[in-house]
């Protein structure tokens, strides 16, 4: 039964009956490039960094998402400057996309205090089927011309482009990005169908655990949030991390449950370590919408490795969790 749903939702999606939503990280400042091209350049250094999703791994075709980065800091320049690629595939039939980007952003400083962070990005997107499709008017002999004919299963490719804004300061941050400026064309058939706008804003603060005299407490609780909008999806991402050298604990909730169902998506578990150069994090999205009876929840790691680090105290990084 879970194979004829994965197909009867693949012909659908090529069919251009419904829209196309982007993949989603839970560890998403793991993976900020994605989030917004503000965040090239975020440390002051060089960074590299590596996500892998599997998304409702119980499903017999599951959603697996593959996404590798680097940015760097120019201080001279008050700039970053960074490249992505992900790919991100869905069924047994490997429908999905490719996305090959470069970011830059700038930094500018207020009142020695505040900084503004502007970002822009330019990608190439490819969208298309990677594996083997076989639709039943292959198998029967009187059903016709085959779906396969003509332009159906030809890869869709186009350029994309994003711009970004954080504002923030010691131990918060507030930020905006809008994607698919150019609404890319995705329509894998001779119709026109375009990745619709996505809009996300994010936002945290840093709570320092007050230590004894002489003895300062090294724990952090951060609160954060992200609430994005594609057409009429609508999503908010709300949640904490506690981090004591080198644990990182988080615990999140997704959803919005007016708009997505009574309860809201998944309660998000995570566990990481977080080093000077070096931070691996793990995620368990606990499925807690409709889609319970059909598949646990989904599994995410992240792993980031940061090198040619000013030894100065950073003035111009940013305060986000590196989970």
């Amino acid at each position: 039964m879970l194979k004829q749903i994965s197909y009867i939702t693949l012909l659908i999606m090529l069919s251009g009956n419904i829209k196309a939503i982007d993949p989603q990280f839970s560890q998403f400042y793991a993976n900020s490039l994605y989030l917004g091209p503000s965040f090239a350049g975020a440390i002051e250094g060089s960074r590299l960094s590596a996500q892998h999703r599997n998304q409702w791994y119980e499903l017999s075709s599951s959603f697996k998402t593959y996404s590798f980065s680097f940015d760097h800091y120019f201080k001279s320049f008050n700039s970053g400057l960074g490249c992505n690629f992900m790919q991100d595939v869905a069924g047994s039939s490997e429908l999905g996309f490719l996305q090959a980007g470069i970011h830059y952003s700038y930094n500018f400083e207020i009142f020695n205090i505040w900084h503004v962070r502007p970002g822009l990005s330019f990608s190439y997107v490819e969208e298309g089927i990677f594996g083997n499709v076989l639709f039943i008017d292959q198998l029967r002999t009187d059903a016709g011309p085959s779906s396969a004919s003509g332009q159906a299963l030809e890869e869709a490719r186009d350029i994309d482009a994003a711009s970004s804004l954080i504002i923030y300061t010691k131990g918060f941050w507030l930020g905006a990005t809008v994607d698919h400026l150019l609404k890319p064309e995705i329509s894998l058939y001779s119709t026109k169908d375009y990745t619709e706008i996505k809009t996300s804003v994010y936002g945290g603060i840093d709570v320092h655990r007050r230590g004894r005299l002489l003895k300062p407490s090294e724990d952090v609780l951060t609160f954060a949030f992200l609430y994005k909008q594609q057409g009429t999806v609508r999503q908010l991402d709300l949640g904490a991390y506690w981090y004591n050298y080198p644990i990182n604990i988080g615990l999140w909730y997704r959803g919005l449950p007016t708009f997505n169902s009574q309860r809201g998506d998944a309660a998000i578990f995570m566990l990481g370590l977080k080093f000077t150069t070096f931070n691996i994090g793990y995620s368990y999205d606990f499925t807690i919408s409709n889609v319970l009876q059909y598949t646990r929840g989904s599994h995410e790691i992240s792993a980031t490795y940061k090198f040619n680090l000013t030894k100065k105290k950073k003035k111009g990084g940013l305060p986000c969790p590196e989970f």
